[in-house]
């Protein structure tokens, strides 16, 4: 029996499809998404969600004259399905594949891409207002979750939508979660929403009513009664007292109650906000269980959820578990995330010390600032936030951290490329945008047993400290039982050598002692240096090298702009020596997503693309070693 979603190839041949027939596209499209991200891995859970919602989108609006927002995107694999790209659909998030978020250049269904949470509404609105001028009249839509709006910057945007446009639609899709279960007063004002008995009753006795009688007068009925006593049980809904008409909330798993819906919000001439409740893993009984689990992941059984076990610790756990024997040892000791528990492994920290745990929600720039509060009073606080989301809070880092000189430690991990999440998510900036900011210091280590020291010399470093680190498992290198200080300043050299110096950053060291034992094979002597300190400097051992060897070589997970080896160029400048520098990182363009090593090859983070890069600088030079061919 031929699937309804074979047919699908653009949202025109959805809408051919009756009312009747939508439960039965939302089911195949639930079967095909677990089957495929089955053996790609990625965002199951929340696309589960929203399946009724975004076939309801689809069915009444007209992608890509009409605009949909979907904020963070990693919930539009439904959409993808549904704008043509079926057919590849098995490709997403392999290299050269579909993207695991919304991007413009894939589709011209997407019009906004994202990847970070709280942009939708700003961009929203921007799209309304520009539509506005011009005279368009296309609808334009913002898909938000409820973890959207624990973000600043989408209250910065409500407090300008009615201001500024009278149409908008903004969805608040509401399913508690965001990467874990949300937190703060946002999530308990929606729950109170929510769970209020006389307000649940309104709501169900509405939709009943709804689906029995269509007609926009009806609908404008059901809203005047709805408003009545909403405004005797919640005479100060927040959404309303900004501007915007509230609708809800309404099951988000009823296509026809939400087809109904958006067929009349789209003629109103107000902005309106239609809050719609989804339940993330709908439709796979593991991902209900385990949501947190199932909000991204690798590939994993399509019947049972399992995914295969691993022996090796990820940096994420080396850092939780190095910060719970801090704790241990040091009352003083806090650890703050900004929604992001599991992602950075402080999940294993919580248990242990729940009241010197910490999470603001999905607003970064808020937990740096409750770090350094915190700071000022004698606490010590680890922040532990992806590099790609630090970038949101660097204000915040520049004039409240390191102005004041405040001893927090930011843990940037996914410090380097974060392979299949793509551009949105690769930490490939960081050493750039912190290493120009006085009074910080900024760690690299080269194994797991060196990011527990780093850790440990950050808790008794008395200002700034920034300790990038990679996503998943690194060398392998057992911890020692307890760590201990570093000389921060100070380079490890880990081999010695009279010819090329190859400074290998963090876990690009291995990479490092490769290239030196190509050039062994050549006849080369290469010295291998773990710079652990990318600020301060090893000024010391760098010129020591700079002045007796033949060529430099840098090798970094991190863009070449104003990286580590720009940083070495500059050293090098300073001190008045001319000695040829290979810089071996990424280039100035954003990296797409795909596997990591496929990636490096591509862009030349190999010992191959250095010893070419290399032999050109040293061709028909005289040295120690003899002719270069």
């Amino acid at each position: 029996m031929a699937r309804l979603l074979d047919g699908i190839d653009s949202p025109a041949d959805l809408k051919k499809l009756s009312l009747a027939e939508l439960p039965q596209l939302a089911e195949e499209i639930r079967q095909e998404m677990i089957a495929v991200l089955s053996k790609n891995g990625g965002h199951l859970g929340p696309n589960l969600g929203v399946v009724e919602l975004t076939i309801a989108l689809h069915y009444v609006f007209q992608t890509p004259e009409d605009n949909f927002l979907f904020d963070v995107s990693h919930q539009g694999y439904v959409h993808k399905l549904l704008t043509g790209r079926r057919d590849r659909f098995s490709t997403i998030r392999q290299p050269n594949g579909l993207s695991g978020f919304l991007n413009r250049e894939e589709s011209e269904h997407d019009c906004y891409g994202a990847g970070h949470a709280g942009t939708a509404l700003s961009a929203a609105l921007g799209m309304a207002v520009g539509r506005d001028r011009r005279g368009g009249k296309e609808n334009v839509i913002a898909v938000c979750g409820d973890a959207a709006f624990t973000c600043g910057v989408t209250y910065e945007a409500l407090n300008n939508v009615c201001e500024q446009t009278n149409r908008l639609i903004v969805v608040l899709n509401d399913n508690e979660w965001s990467i874990d279960k949300n937190v703060g007063a946002i999530a308990s004002y929606l729950s109170r929403i929510v769970s209020h008995p006389a307000y649940a009753w309104l709501r169900d006795r509405a939709e009943e009513f709804l689906k029995k009688i269509p007609g926009k007068g009806v609908l404008r009925a059901a809203r005047k009664a709805e408003e009545a006593v909403k405004s005797l049980l919640l005479p100060s809904v927040i959404f309303e007292e900004l501007g915007l008409t509230y609708y809800g909330p309404v099951d988000g798993h009823d296509v026809e109650i939400l087809i109904s819906m958006f067929e009349f919000l789209k003629h109103q001439e107000h902005p309106v906000l239609l809050h719609v409740l989804t339940q993330k893993g709908r439709g796979f009984p593991p991902a209900l269980e385990k949501q947190k689990k199932f909000h991204g992941l690798g590939p994993y059984h399509p019947v049972t959820g399992e995914t295969p076990p691993s022996s090796t610790l990820t940096c994420s756990q080396v850092f939780a578990d190095t910060l719970v024997k801090l704790a241990d040892q040091n009352r003083n000791v806090v650890a703050i995330t900004a929604a992001m528990p599991n992602g950075t492994g402080l999940d294993r920290f919580q248990p242990k010390f729940p009241d010197r745990y910490f999470d603001t929600g999905i607003a970064e720039e808020h937990a740096v600032l409750f770090a350094a509060g915190l700071a000022t009073k004698g606490f010590k606080p680890f922040c532990a936030i992806y590099s790609t989301f630090l970038q949101r809070a660097y204000d915040q880092i520049v004039h409240d951290v390191c102005l004041q000189n405040l001893p927090v430690v930011f843990c940037m991990d996914r410090g380097g490329l974060s392979g299949d999440d793509g551009p949105t998510h690769h930490g490939l900036f960081d050493i750039s945008y912190l290493r120009c900011v006085p009074n910080i210091t900024l760690l690299h280590p080269k194994d797991e047993d060196e990011l527990a020291d780093m850790l440990f010399t950050a808790m008794h470093h008395p200002g700034p400290v920034a300790i990038r680190y990679p996503r998943g498992a690194g060398p392998g290198v057992a911890l020692k039982p307890f760590p201990e200080l570093i000389p921060i300043g100070r380079a490890e050299v880990l081999q010695h050598g009279r010819d090329v110096a190859i400074f290998g950053l963090g876990m690009m060291v291995p990479l490092a002692r490769e290239l030196a034992k190509a050039l062994e094979a050549e006849g080369i002597s290469g010295a291998v240096i773990n710079p652990r300190t990318v600020k301060p400097l090893d000024r010391g051992t760098l010129e020591f090298f700079g002045r007796s060897v033949e060529a430099i070589v840098t090798i970094e997970d991190h863009v070449l702009a104003g990286g580590f080896g720009s940083l070495v160029l500059e050293a090098l400048s300073d001190m008045g020596i001319s000695v040829p520098v290979v810089r071996i990182g990424w280039p100035d363009h954003y990296i797409e997503h795909g596997k990591v090593d496929q990636l490096r090859r591509k862009y030349g983070l190999t010992v191959e693309a250095a010893l070419e890069k290399l032999r050109a600088v040293l061709k028909g030079k005289q040295s120690s070693f003899g002719e270069i061919a």
